[in-house]
């Protein structure tokens, strides 16, 4: 669905105490025509009003809207699965991976699918360290690989995960601005997995967007030069030059305007903080390749 529809808006309820006005929310027809994913998940938990709505959704379901129910086996609720797959809905069976030598299996799987190997004692030292989540894994296995390619080995493991221990905000916003989606969504995900707070990373963002504007806005390129204008430590202004490659005057007001929406969103505006980020991280990206230097 990705694929097809790349800007799609997303949105992930627990069926566990999900009220029903909530979801009638979500699975409203667009105003905009944009197409929605709505992930519904642990339905096995959902409550008689919650299952008999998603059911009657299923009898006339909006072709602009994807719809994931998520079931985690069970008598329960089983008649909601058989109203959707009556309905015409695909079915994924995802059984149970429960024991450590199937979730290391899992890992060497992904690192193969990423396009890279792995050592058995580096994906039996991952799935140590990260433990049972099969998207952590996924995601550290794709990363890992991006990262260190070819043969991945203990060491590479033990280097990533301390790596992964120190995102901050920061780390988030840096590789935002230099264009690396698939990196920014990374390490935003591990600094949520962290604690760090939503507005500390969306702060980080909007300091970074515009820091690289102030040292680009001034004719120079003199890192001492600009420090003295704009009053800034000198290690700050090379880093925002760094980061301000591939940006354009235009593409960082309009990153400015995204980030001062993000920050407005994180602070209450949006129903999820997290969704925010996310779509701000992809909205800047984005940005970026489309207005930067160079392009075309």
């Amino acid at each position: 669905m990705r694929e097809r529809h790349p800007g799609a808006e997303l949105h992930e309820l627990p069926a566990l105490g999900l009220p029903v006005g909530q979801l009638a929310d979500v699975l409203a027809p667009s105003l905009f025509g944009e197409h929605r994913l709505v992930v519904v998940t642990g339905v096995h938990e959902a409550a008689g009003a919650l299952a008999d709505a998603l059911t009657g959704y299923a009898k006339e379901p909006d072709p602009d809207l994807t719809l994931v129910v998520v079931h985690n086996g069970g008598k329960r609720n089983e008649a909601l699965l058989k109203a959707f797959t009556a309905a015409g809905a695909a079915v994924d069976e995802c059984p149970k991976i429960s024991s450590t030598g199937d979730r290391i299996a899992f890992v060497r799987s992904e690192v193969r699918a990423a396009g890279g190997r792995i050592t058995p004692d580096a994906a039996a030292a991952l799935v140590e360290a990260i433990g049972a989540d099969l998207r952590q894994l996924s995601s550290a296995a794709s990363q890992l690989t991006s990262d260190f390619g070819g043969t991945i080995d203990a060491d590479a493991v033990a280097r990533f995960h301390r790596g992964q221990a120190e995102v901050t905000g920061f780390t988030v916003a840096e590789r935002v601005l230099v264009g690396d989606r698939r990196g920014a969504l990374e390490m935003l995900r591990w600094a949520s997995q962290r604690g760090v707070a939503h507005v500390l990373i969306a702060d980080a963002i909007a300091d970074g967007v515009r820091t690289a504007a102030r040292v680009t806005s001034v004719r120079s390129s003199n890192p001492g030069e600009l420090a003295r204008t704009l009053k800034m430590p000198p290690w700050k202004v090379k880093k925002a030059q760094s980061q301000a490659r591939g940006w354009s005057i235009e593409g960082l007001q309009l990153a400015i305007g995204v980030a001062a929406d993000l920050n407005a969103d994180v602070k209450g505006a949006a129903a999820s903080a997290e969704y925010a980020l996310e779509r701000a991280v992809r909205r800047i990206v984005a940005i970026r390749a489309s207005t930067g230097r160079g392009r075309g």
